[in-house]
């Protein structure tokens, strides 16, 4: 985790104190059941709670005792033991220590995973804020970077909008997926513990139970898990390279906020540069990067191995709190957008009516000429325009063959702006429940 691109609320999840209080409380819960099946005393599980529900967990002990022991749980077991006394003895009683620490994960995950829902629905808020206030301002739409024909800036928030939708429901899906309980025992076969211990322990920790573990949860979960932040992550670039694009100099249709006293350049003191969004493309190529390690930790050896844990001490925490940071971060990029209506019309109109050439073409179809020649027609008067020699309307108008099929008033008509906007209310409603 970099603290440049964390958020403290995300961190925390993370943080060696939450990690060993959610381990007390694995353990304490597994003890209160244990207890209520006869197992251990009650009057030792009740002590367990007293003397570790507020007691703060010495994190440099606990590193201090793992460097002899080589074994963070057992660690941890022997400080929890210096707090509670004799009791301790019947902590962790058929346990193994993946029991706590893949539970420990996926409790870790499934916060994360909330938070980042959150984040998703603040981001939902802007766009559609952003969307309706520029539902009908019209700008030009591009394919292959080039000049196709007009759509309004609205509808690329809503399409965005629509677009983060999906992505919080995957996220809605993936912490449900995520949020399961281990407490099987060594090889996952419950033959030291009590099923029983699991399904209290998973209802006590918001948790459902694992159908099957073998002495690990199933990695597949995560491997779903971290891929669905990816796809997250993907949108926040496809979101970004919008902005970026549209900020460069020769478009300027839209730009970052740019602050009191913000520098766009050490050496260039004009230079307002798209920081905030390129940043994100950087940020999203980090979270993608994390799917794979984790779809290569599906493969365990037999019951299980290691090779997952070292991987996931590193992609959980960076993954969560990178998608974190990228979230509220994109989200005060589109709530402080600058948007420059005017430059979208100057840009609309940059190419002399070309962006009109596909209803010319239409037009003259439905007036009796063959796609083939209409499509002639409408290219030969168009590449001049492209050439900047001429105006797309008059070069048509003085075209004999074009006005043998349709009137000048008629091709005049196929150069109107609201054309391309009539469905915009449809799409809108589609999107959003309510065109208003």
């Amino acid at each position: 985790m970099i603290p440049r691109y964390s958020r403290p609320e995300m961190t925390a999840i993370w943080s060696p104190e939450t990690r060993f209080r959610i381990w007390f409380e694995i353990e304490a819960h597994a003890t209160t059941a244990l207890a209520e099946l006869g197992v251990v005393p009650k009057e030792a599980a009740a002590t367990v709670w007293e003397k570790g529900r507020d007691a703060v967990f010495d994190v440099a002990r606990i590193d201090e005792i793992e460097r002899v022991t080589k074994h963070d749980v057992i660690a941890f077991l022997t400080h929890l033991a210096e707090i509670v006394g004799p009791e301790a003895r019947f902590v962790h009683q058929g346990m193994t220590s993946s029991d706590v620490l893949d539970t420990c994960l996926n409790v870790q995950l499934a916060r994360a995973a909330d938070l980042l829902i959150a984040d998703i629905d603040g981001l939902l808020a802007a766009l559609k804020r952003r969307a309706f206030e520029h539902k009908l301002t019209p700008t030009i739409g591009r394919s292959h970077g080039i000049h196709a024909e007009p759509v309004t800036f609205g509808l690329k928030l809503a399409q965005a909008y629509a677009e983060f939708e999906r992505a919080r429901a995957r996220l809605v899906a993936a912490r449900a997926e995520i949020a399961t309980c281990a407490i099987s025992g060594a090889v996952g076969t419950f033959a030291n513990i009590d099923p029983r211990v699991e399904e209290y322990v998973a209802a006590q920790m918001g948790l459902t139970v694992e159908p099957v573990s073998t002495q690990v949860i199933p990695r597949d979960r995560h491997a779903m898990f971290f891929a669905v932040l990816g796809v997250v992550a993907s949108s926040i670039e496809r979101l970004s390279i919008e902005v970026r694009h549209l900020q460069r100099t020769e478009v300027l249709e839209a730009e970052e906020y740019f602050s009191e006293g913000q520098k766009g350049s050490s050496a260039m003191p004009h230079k307002r540069n798209p920081v905030l969004t390129e940043n994100l493309t950087g940020l999203a190529r980090m979270v993608r990067s994390y799917a794979l390690p984790a779809m290569e930790n599906v493969a365990l050896w037999h019951e299980r191995d290691i090779s997952h844990s070292s991987v996931e001490r590193m992609i959980g925490p960076d993954a969560t709190v990178t998608l974190d940071f990228a979230l509220a971060r994109l989200t005060g990029v589109v709530d402080k957008l600058l948007v420059y209506p005017e430059q979208m019309q100057r840009n609309l109109d940059r190419l002399g009516g070309l962006v009109h050439s596909q209803r010319v073409l239409l037009a003259l179809t439905q007036a009796g000429v063959s796609r083939e020649d209409a499509y002639r027609l409408v290219q030969r008067n168009a590449m001049p325009v492209w050439r900047g020699e001429g105006d797309f309307l008059t070069l048509l108008q003085a075209d004999t063959e074009v006005t043998a099929a349709l009137k000048p008033e008629a091709i005049a008509e196929c150069f109107d702006l609201g054309y391309h906007l009539k469905h915009v209310d449809t799409i809108f409603r589609r999107v959003f429940g309510s065109a208003e």
